[in-house]
């Protein structure tokens, strides 16, 4: 029985596999504590086995995370979105282990994300996936990823979506907001995953930790909810598991941070994402 908690209850950014996690049983967790609707972004291209050499090699990844958002889609009575892109730490792979100079593997992945460009162009997926190392790199490998951050805005802006990133840990990413805007993309529409309660540049997605949303709540600021799941069987208790969002959704009523709940489910999502939390989601069987 779906624990009912009478608002949308969305997870900004959670991974889903089918094929080596708990795919759907995750979904239906989700569910059965009173969530609804989930932004699923597709785990980085090497968890799926894929090690890429051209553009094109990366949509099997892309079209595994498609299908593990319509199985999702059958189970939420809301819905979920794909969120589509390369993961920045793909970098360090390309060049520390496989050779690439930061420049070609740049390239690369700048090439990947404009495949991904192709799903969001099609009304395949919702947004784009970019980010930066949030680890120290060297100067070239930092370049060449600002360099990938910078075409996923242009792209962004081209196709009206969002951008969501992955990137070292800030309270101030207003550098980042000033190359999108500069692409063309509202900062707006730039959403930092993992953040914590505040954040200047970007919307921030916040770790669904306690203390971090109730940071995020006082400051009265746009803001979204996300757990991160992985869904790795091999790490289990890695990040937040796919019942925490609608967990901390209750406890945020339970707090009076009424307001808050909807700026995050109801709100945010729209300014964002253009989603209707809302109209997305069906009626309760009498």
């Amino acid at each position: 029985m779906t624990d009912d908690l009478d608002t949308p209850v969305l997870d900004n950014h959670l991974h889903l596999d089918p094929r080596h996690g708990r795919g759907i049983d995750a979904v239906e967790d989700f569910v059965r504590l009173g969530g609804t609707h989930l932004l699923v972004v597709n785990k980085p291209s090497w968890h799926l086995g894929v090690e890429p050499d051209e553009p094109g090699d990366f949509r099997a990844v892309f079209e595994e995370t498609l299908d593990a958002v319509a199985a999702a889609n059958d189970a939420l009575p809301g819905r979920a979105w794909p969120v589509l892109g390369v993961h920045p730490g793909l970098i360090s792979r390309l060049v520390d282990e496989r050779g690439f100079s930061p420049e070609d593997a740049g390239d690369l992945m700048q090439g990947g994300i404009e495949v991904a460009g192709e799903f969001v162009a099609d009304g395949d997926a919702l947004a784009l996936k970019s980010g930066r190392p949030h680890y120290d790199v060297s100067d070239a490998v930092w370049d060449a990823s600002n360099a990938v951050t910078r075409r996923a805005f242009e792209l962004g802006a081209a196709l009206d979506c969002a951008v969501q990133l992955h990137t070292e840990a800030s309270e101030d990413l207003t550098d980042l907001a000033a190359v999108a805007e500069e692409s063309g993309l509202d900062p707006t529409n730039v959403v930092k995953h993992y953040a914590e309660g505040r954040l200047a540049g970007p919307t921030p997605s916040v770790m669904s930790e306690k203390d971090r949303l109730r940071r995020a709540a006082e400051a009265g600021e746009p803001f979204l909810m996300e757990t991160d799941f992985v869904d790795d069987p091999e790490k289990p208790g890695m990040v937040l598991g796919p019942k925490t969002v609608p967990r901390r959704v209750r406890w945020l009523l339970e707090q009076g941070y009424d307001d808050a709940v909807r700026t995050a489910h109801v709100e945010t999502p729209e300014a964002v994402y253009g989603i209707d939390t809302e109209g997305t989601l069906e009626e309760p069987t009498p």
